[in-house]
């Protein structure tokens, strides 16, 4: 564990306060659940975040050229090929 110090106003301890009491647990382990609470939240997209990606998708996938299913899953079939040999690089002979 790392100590740190922190300035907190009154109404903010107050409340930590009352959940440690209320919970039964330290006011240091309601802090850390706080954070990890929040950052679960804030690694989530906002929803102006997915309205501006769904914008650019929906804008995105009906410039992308058709191609018949058999032409792209050969493709894919000799990507995977490619990739099972391995690369190497051409000698510099």
């Amino acid at each position: 564990m790392v100590k740190v110090t922190f300035t907190l106003d009154e109404e903010t301890v107050r409340r930590l306060r009352k959940i440690a009491d209320r919970t039964k647990k330290p006011q240091s382990l309601v802090v850390r659940e706080a954070v990890a609470h929040y950052a679960a939240r804030d690694e989530k997209m906002s929803d102006e975040e997915r309205e501006r990606f769904l914008r650019a998708f929906d804008e995105f996938v009906p410039k992308l050229p058709a191609r018949p299913v058999e032409e792209v899953e050969r493709e894919l079939r000799e990507l995977r090929k490619s990739r099972r040999r391995g690369w190497s690089r051409p000698s510099d002979r």
